[in-house]
């Protein structure tokens, strides 16, 4: 683990266990390590994520907690205008599979030889 990660997971681990979450983690994280973005301290929660050592649930859950959010805020799905569309409208792969289902449930004697 690099020295700069290393850091990171280090401050999200002591604020995480002395009781910070949400956006007062995330800003005692920038405090200690003011280079830190976004992006690196999700990588260093899921670091911390999988690390064994690491048992307690609340520390985990904020932990985790933190993560999606800010790995939301770099796929930046508040400002997606698709979300409000059919998800299905726009994949093929979800229409196949669709047109399968619907013709599998089609029983055997309705289809002509």
């Amino acid at each position: 683990m690099s020295e700069k990660r290393k850091r990171v997971y280090e401050a999200l681990l002591d604020g995480a266990t002395e009781g910070l979450s949400g956006k007062a983690l995330y800003d005692f994280v920038l405090q200690r390590c003011p280079k830190a973005t976004s992006n690196k301290i999700v990588r260093a929660s899921l670091l911390a994520l999988s690390d064994p050592h690491v048992k307690d649930r609340n520390v985990l859950h904020t932990i985790y907690a933190l993560a999606i959010a800010h790995r939301m805020d770099e796929v930046g799905s508040a400002n997606d205008p698709d979300d409000e569309e059919d998800p299905a409208e726009k994949s093929p792969v979800l229409r196949k599979l669709k047109k399968k289902a619907a013709s599998a449930s089609v029983p055997r004697e309705a289809i002509p030889n």
